[in-house]
């Protein structure tokens, strides 16, 4: 390089900022527009929330669930419409994402979520559990999401689950369809004699 290119390439530098009221006011305005959305997103996930109020509250679980079948700790994705995999169901906190600790006995499913509202599932209310990829959210690989079908009021909801061991779904699956069949099912012997 010569000379005369260092110079020029010295005198290169970039200008000094001389608008500052142009630059702050930007600033300004972008962060309001964000704040903006996330207002409108809160105010939309409220009104979800309203529509959907018609649903009664959730179940608790009973004092004396019976002895424990299946445990598992893992994540809760959310709770949707039924054969519907992106209307996510907002009210009593089903659609707030957390840890999870499912426990199956007897009586039904019992869902414990540390900082979210817990609620039971009554064997009676339960429909199917399957292996799926998606829920609300949520996508996964090809049977990476435990979805339990149940019935809450005159509603169908499809609430998806993932074990920290994901091996444990088919266990589960298996279960709750064989608790169901056993309630839609029942042997007839208790009553002959």
């Amino acid at each position: 390089m010569t000379s005369a290119a260092l110079l020029l390439a010295a005198e290169k530098e970039s200008a000094e900022v001389t608008d500052w009221a142009a630059r702050i006011g930007w600033v300004v305005g972008l962060g309001l527009f964000v704040a903006l959305v996330y207002w409108l997103m809160r105010e939309g996930w409220k009104w979800r929330g309203t529509l959907q109020g018609d649903l009664p509250e959730l179940p608790t679980a009973p004092d004396d669930p019976g002895p424990v079948r299946l445990g598992m700790s893992g994540r809760y994705h959310g709770s949707t419409t039924a054969g519907q995999w992106l209307d996510r169901i907002v009210a009593h906190g089903l659609g707030t994402r957390s840890r999870v600790e499912l426990t199956l006995t007897a009586a039904g499913l019992d869902v414990v979520r540390p900082g979210a509202t817990d609620f039971f599932v009554p064997v009676a209310a339960l429909r199917e559990a399957r292996l799926d990829k998606g829920i609300a959210g949520k996508v996964l690989t090809e049977g990476g999401l435990l979805v339990v079908t149940w019935a809450h009021g005159d509603k169908l909801l499809d609430s998806g689950f993932r074990s920290d061991h994901a091996a444990e779904h088919g266990d589960w699956v298996d279960a709750i369809n064989s608790m169901i069949n056993k309630t839609e099912n029942p042997t007839e012997t208790e009553g002959a004699r």
